[in-house]
């Protein structure tokens, strides 16, 4: 079941003596985080986010469960544990002396910098000390921490760093880190954390020049609850070694996301004409059961695993069709049978053909498709949301392309994914509206090939 998203605005009343023990009287332990790409979010209606799943952990082994409220910003978080609006926040709190008489610091510790991003392709020159910065263009969000930074970085060089300001308004650091990806600018700075999980995304980036002081992180409780910060400690000390827990390290800052298949043409080359995979005849059987063009299907099933029976997406989605583990349970496939070609294929058509479904009032055909595969990649209640934005603000919530899609892209901002009509929160949404327009250019290529 996914957490609710809660915006608490009042303080729950408790009594003076309330720790650990009171928690597992209560059986739930409510925790304050942010929407963002490393410490909580939905994807494919499923709850994530490296500070969430750590914290999942921790609730599960004491069987508790979880609450998450969501803090607006970050200087929101401090005030929101001490008004006793959560038990602990799951998150990189910077260890400052002015706040030790409010907090424990406990739980997951980490030294936190600010990187240098700069791309990294064949040909690039690649920047290893901060003075050769001096001369360059270095592209930051103005008002922002890294703005800051650059400013005293500048003043230690002596001078001589250019500084390029874009709005922070309408941008976030990781549309700065794409923008150098793609080759719009060279340089741009980003928390090092953030850098390393885009850095899984964009492979052809670096983040390895260190550009500030170190800053400790760490998980944090009220002074008044000692126990509960005594368990995390303990807890953490005994996992953060344990294989599953390096597992998750890897999954967030190390497994490439995205789509990174080969080309789709490479694929029909290797088959006789009139044949697009292997799996094609349950894709023409389930297609036909549930009224999905089958080309569709194959569509998804190429850019979900390029027709990998055995394949797992860094978020858990397994087989041919990239399903995720709950919604293949909802389905009535579950365990090793997710990994079965001709069962996740069915799965997968009665899947998609649920979503499709859900949108029949759109009247369009073509746009019940798009919308429904922007659920299958991003999830429903993302979707739901940008339509939602979409007419809010005077697009059309029955039209994919340059109306839902471009909200959808809008939800990486504060303003927009605490919008009140947004129930789903923060998303980043490139992946998805390019993986609706791969999927739909694909399948008209399909069709094509295979009248």
């Amino acid at each position: 079941m996914i957490a609710q998203l809660i915006l608490i605005t009042c303080a729950c009343s408790r009594s003076t003596m309330y720790d650990f023990p009171q928690i597992l009287e209560r059986d739930t332990l409510t925790v304050i985080t942010l929407n963002t790409s490393t410490s909580y979010f939905i994807y494919r209606d499923q709850e994530m986010g490296y500070h969430y799943d750590m914290i999942r952990e921790f609730s599960d082994e004491h069987g508790l469960e979880l609450q998450v409220v969501v803090a607006r910003n970050v200087s929101s978080l401090v005030d929101m544990l001490r008004s006793n609006r959560g038990d602990l926040i799951a998150y990189n709190v910077p260890v400052e002396s002015a706040l030790k008489e409010q907090l424990l610091y406990c739980g997951p510790s980490d030294v936190s910098h600010q990187v240098l991003v700069q791309r990294a392709e064949r040909g690039d020159t690649l920047l290893r000390d901060v003075t050769e910065l001096i001369g360059k263009d270095i592209y930051v969000l103005r008002g922002s921490k890294y703005e800051q930074r650059m400013n005293n970085l500048n003043r230690e060089l002596g001078g001589g760093l250019r500084l390029r300001y874009l709005d922070g308004d309408t941008l976030v650091e990781e549309d700065l880190i794409r923008m150098v990806s793609r080759g719009e600018i060279r340089y741009t700075v980003a928390n090092g954390q953030v850098a390393r999980l885009n850095h899984t995304y964009f492979r052809n980036i670096d983040v390895g020049l260190v550009v500030s002081f170190d800053q400790r992180t760490s998980w944090a409780v009220r002074r008044e609850t000692p126990v509960l910060a005594d368990s995390l400690n303990a807890w953490f000390a005994r996992v953060n070694r344990a294989p599953h827990y390096l597992r998750l390290t890897k999954r967030y800052f190390e497994e490439a996301k995205g789509f990174h298949a080969e080309n789709a043409s490479t694929f029909i080359a290797m088959f006789a004409p009139g044949q697009l995979s292997p799996w094609d005849s349950y894709f023409k059987e389930y297609g036909k059961q549930f009224g999905v063009d089958w080309r569709l299907l194959a569509s998804v099933a190429f850019h979900e695993s390029t027709f990998d029976p055995d394949g797992r997406s860094w978020a858990g989605a397994g087989g041919l069709m990239g399903l995720m583990p709950a919604t293949a349970a909802s389905l009535g496939l579950s365990g090793t049978d997710l990994f079965l070609p001709e069962k996740n294929i069915r799965a997968g058509a009665q899947y998609l053909k649920r979503l499709i479904d859900t949108f029949a009032s759109v009247g369009n055909e073509m746009e019940q498709v798009k919308l429904a595969l922007a659920s299958y990649n991003g999830g429903m209640g993302h979707v739901g949301d940008a339509r939602a934005l979409a007419e809010k603000y005077g697009a059309n919530k029955d039209v994919w392309d340059g109306n839902v899609e471009r909200f959808i892209q809008l939800k990486r901002l504060e303003q927009y994914y605490n919008d009140p009509v947004c129930k789903a929160g923060y998303f980043r949404g490139d992946e998805t509206v390019n993986y609706v327009h791969d999927v739909v250019t694909l399948w008209q290529a399909y069709r094509e090939r295979v009248k």
